[in-house]
């Protein structure tokens, strides 16, 4: 499936439009979720608080140069 690179996509798990690369779900292996809901879901598979979880996200953000979500 070949897509545009800036095609504004709708996260199904957190409804944020997005343009960036998609995640796949690690909990069904088929639904396309934002980066952000990807990391949180690789974070949760080995233990992170969700506390924990965006506290990491910040500083992917912070480091990426972009802005809070």
């Amino acid at each position: 499936m070949k897509t545009d690179k800036n095609e504004s996509k709708v996260c199904p798990l957190c409804g944020r439009t997005y343009t960036e690369a998609h995640a796949l779900s690690r909990k069904d292996n088929a639904m396309l979720i934002c980066p952000d809901c990807g990391t949180r879901e690789a974070l949760e598979a080995i233990g992170i608080s969700a506390e924990k979880q965006e506290e990491i996200l910040e500083i992917i953000h912070e480091k990426l140069g972009e802005r809070e979500a």
